[in-house]
């Protein structure tokens, strides 16, 4: 089949990838000008593959994808051309003494909502130190063992190369789509299949919404640190994850703006000073890298996967991106079929 693919962020990449793999015809159009700029949200994340801890604003849905992305992942990595970093050793929830009501909110909801066998498991200050001896600031922590990470620039990266023979048309911007139709400055372009993956770029056709996400890369040598962390604080949500060799993630999960601008002092000041009271040893790293971008969401922050002849939508992949993408490919791959 002649394929065509609006959208050249992480649901592009992977389709373009599978795609291909099935012998198709690909061509993918974006509005970034080269398959490095990082305009989509995928770039942006910092790659948690959290289905327990996401059940705070997510239903059963996205929890079963969740799990079935886990055992995905693996699979399509080990299919690309160059290593991408994968962990599959839980993640962890802190709390500092004194902020045990906003943690046992989360915590009561996520043990309703998680199917036995995968509820948040306090540890004893002696279990949380053989763990994760750098945690130091907090007083209570919980295990989450079914949860893991990935790194999203070298996944974007190896995706891309990955989709041998694919056409990419940088610089391209998708008006509209219809069923074996995708509509271009440059005119009309007919295929057997459509896939549109536009995100906020799918508007006025979907009621899609932009959420800031902002993200600091601090590089923290010796700093001894094997999973992701959220600290569960009652102003801020704020993500701590380990990448090799010697860097550390630190983001937000979530900002109602639209704003594309750069981090500003407020976010920087709030966010870092939250991941030094978790881990003193952050004194000293350097920031290296900050960056900010919206994550696409519907009205109910569910993701959305719209099959028709000739046409298919995914849309609305909202702070779940990494942790859904695979499975939701997945779907509309044996759709397709």
């Amino acid at each position: 089949m002649k394929i065509g693919i609006a959208g050249a962020g992480l649901l592009g990449r992977l389709l373009a990838f599978e795609l291909r793999a099935r012998g198709h015809a690909v061509h993918v159009f974006d509005p970034a000008a080269h398959a490095e700029a990082r305009g989509a949200a995928g770039w942006t994340a910092a790659g948690m593959l959290s289905p327990v801890a996401e059940l705070e604003c997510a239903d059963a849905g996205v929890f079963a994808l969740g799990l079935r992305t886990l055992e995905l992942w693996p699979q399509v990595l080990a299919r690309l051309p160059a290593p991408v970093e994968f962990r599959f050793e839980g993640s962890l929830l802190v709390a500092h003494r004194g902020d045990e009501g906003s943690a046992r909110r989360v915590l009561d909801l996520l043990a309703s909502k998680a199917p036995a066998g995968h509820e948040p498991r306090a540890l004893a200050a002696a279990e949380l130190r053989e763990l994760e001896p750098s945690v130091q600031g907090p007083s209570h922590a919980w295990l989450l063992p079914h949860e893991g990470q990935i790194h999203t620039v070298q996944a974007m990266q190896a995706l891309a190369a990955g989709a041998v023979g694919a056409e990419w048309h940088w610089g391209t911007s998708v008006s509209r789509t219809a069923p074996g139709l995708l509509v271009t400055g440059e005119g009309e372009h007919r295929f057997d299949h459509v896939f549109d993956l536009r995100g906020t770029g799918a508007r006025p056709e979907l009621p899609v919404r932009g959420v800031r996400g902002e993200i600091f890369w601090l590089q923290a040598p010796g700093l001894a640190l094997h999973r992701p962390i959220r600290l569960l604080h009652p102003r801020h949500r704020v993500y701590i994850v380990p990448r090799a060799p010697d860097l550390v993630v630190v983001g937000a999960s979530e900002i109602e703006s639209e704003d594309r601008s750069p981090v500003s002092l407020r976010s920087t000041v709030e966010l870092l000073a939250a991941a030094h009271s978790v881990l003193p040893e952050l004194a000293e790293a350097r920031i290296v890298h900050s960056e900010s971008n919206l994550r696409p969401a519907l009205p109910d922050n569910l993701p959305l996967l719209q099959q028709q002849d000739g046409l298919t939508r995914i849309n609305g992949l909202f702070r779940h991106g990494w942790l859904i993408a695979p499975a939701l490919v997945e779907r509309a791959l044996q759709d397709l079929t």
